[in-house]
């Protein structure tokens, strides 16, 4: 008796055009093709006109395997074929499950084939040029917590993902959910792509977006594929980039350039909330960047385009000197775009006059650092990062009419005077400023957001550290 064994064969999404050369050939030789009925007619014109054919129904696929044994134990050469790949969500882990389970020892072929997914993204051109997840929204055999979990790491790791089993009559709920959490990870102008019958004489495909995509629109015939945060539309098709054609301006010109530009895609991954304002999202960008403290989200209060205000002043001429209350802010406001946008920093803490005046007029040092630079520079970009008072006094002197900042970067760090001197700088409507609020702050924070302002012009094209 000939010697009985089972191959298990994916035979595409549906079309003929779509099986493989070598599952033609397995079920021309097989004596018995057993399926899913709705697939069965995808192959029998290539069969053997005394090949037996078993068919059954949906949720039968136990039944199915068991008739595999038991028609390979009596010798015949047995094809369970499964659409699309047999390995992925079909049928060859059940028969190997069940080979384990009954301990039978028959030779077991598996066959790839095309998966649905896989005919559905050529269809939609190119979403899956990078990594890529699957995830299937059946919680028949899976808890919906454990897919959840699922969904929100796939979400979260910025794959693009391929969902299978999205909807049906009686699932109608879960792809919603889906849907609400990459939304909370994912730009809403995501490419999204969806195809039903992938493959078939009557199959339809759609190309939309997070924020357009309509649940309703889909059942369970249908594959829905989510970009990534590269992909992108073109001609109607969705493309995810491998990085061939990398934009040179995201080409750092040094390692300490690279790095910072991998460290802003990083932090624009993870923010709660990327799609703000460019104005807004670029010394966010650099705030995070410098304390890896994703609350500068909320803590980093500005004015409308006060970036932009203070850049433009700066091109303009109008900005020609920084003040800083201490040292340290001079020291980190990058050399390199000072130098090339022709502006000076000064700092008076350590001016004698100011020492001279502090212990006249009982006053702190930054202070009269103020005092003195407001007479000098009543017209510069000022930055704070260290001193209340000193903060609190230039409020002052701009009340008197006695300074007119072109800009304020207020970050002073602390637990006294802080959150005051910051409420009455807001005051000063005519002021672009950024504000720290709260206790945060720092003599770093205060020199990157001025960073930010030398570099607006990088912002559009996110491309950080030109001056590194």
């Amino acid at each position: 008796m000939t010697e009985g064994k089972i191959i298990v064969a994916g035979i595409g999404p549906g079309g003929v055009e779509d099986i493989t050369p070598s599952v033609m050939d397995a079920l021309r030789i097989c004596d018995v093709v057993i399926g899913y009925k709705p697939y069965l007619k995808y192959v029998t014109h290539v069969l053997r006109e005394d090949c037996v054919l078993v068919d059954s129904g949906m949720r039968q696929e136990q039944q199915r395997a068991a008739a595999a044994f038991d028609y390979a134990a009596s010798g015949k050469v047995v094809c369970v074929v499964s659409s699309g790949d047999a390995g992925i969500y079909g049928m060859a882990p059940l028969i190997y499950e069940m080979s384990k389970q009954r301990n039978e020892d028959v030779d077991i072929i598996v066959l790839p084939g095309i998966s649905a997914f896989q005919k559905a993204a050529a269809l939609l051109g190119a979403p899956i040029g990078h990594d890529v997840c699957l995830i299937s929204l059946s919680d028949l055999m899976t808890p919906w917590q454990v897919i959840e979990k699922r969904v929100k790491a796939a979400a979260t790791a910025d794959f693009v993902t391929a969902v299978y089993n999205p909807r049906s009559h009686g699932r109608y709920w879960q792809l919603q959910r889906l849907l609400e959490i990459f939304l909370e990870e994912r730009d809403p102008a995501t490419p999204v792509g969806y195809v039903r019958n992938a493959g078939r004489d009557d199959s339809s495909v759609c190309v939309t977006t997070l924020a357009d995509f309509n649940p309703t629109d889909v059942d369970m015939f249908t594959v829905v594929i989510i970009g990534n945060s590269q992909s992108y539309r073109y001609n109607g098709r969705i493309v995810t980039p491998r990085g061939y054609y990398r934009d040179t301006t995201s080409e750092g010109k040094n390692m300490g350039q690279n790095i910072m530009i991998q460290s802003f895609s990083t932090i624009m991954r993870e923010m709660s909330n990327p799609n703000v304002p460019l104005w807004r999202l670029w010394p966010t960008l650099h705030a995070i960047h410098t304390t890896a403290d994703f609350e500068m989200e909320k803590l980093l209060w500005m004015d409308e385009a006060a970036v932009a205000t203070m850049y433009d002043r700066v091109l303009n001429g109008k900005i020609t000197t920084i003040v800083t209350d201490v040292t340290m802010v001079a020291s980190g406001i990058r050399k390199g775009a000072l130098e090339r946008l022709g502006i000076n920093v000064v700092c008076y803490i350590n001016d004698p006059r100011v020492k001279e005046m502090a212990e006249n007029e009982g006053i702190t040092r930054a202070m009269a650092a103020m005092r003195v630079a407001s007479s000098e520079y009543p017209e510069a970009l000022y930055a704070f990062g260290n001193a209340p008072t000193a903060l609190l006094e230039l409020c002052s002197l701009m009340r008197k009419g006695k300074c007119r900042p072109m800009g304020v970067i207020g970050s002073p760090v602390g637990f006294v005077h802080v959150e005051e001197s910051k409420h009455a700088l807001k005051t000063f409507t005519d002021v672009p400023k950024i504000i720290v609020e709260g206790r945060k702050g720092g003599s770093n924070l205060a020199a990157t957001l001025v960073n930010s302002v030398l570099t607006f012009n990088d912002a559009e094209l996110l491309n950080p550290g030109r001056d590194v």
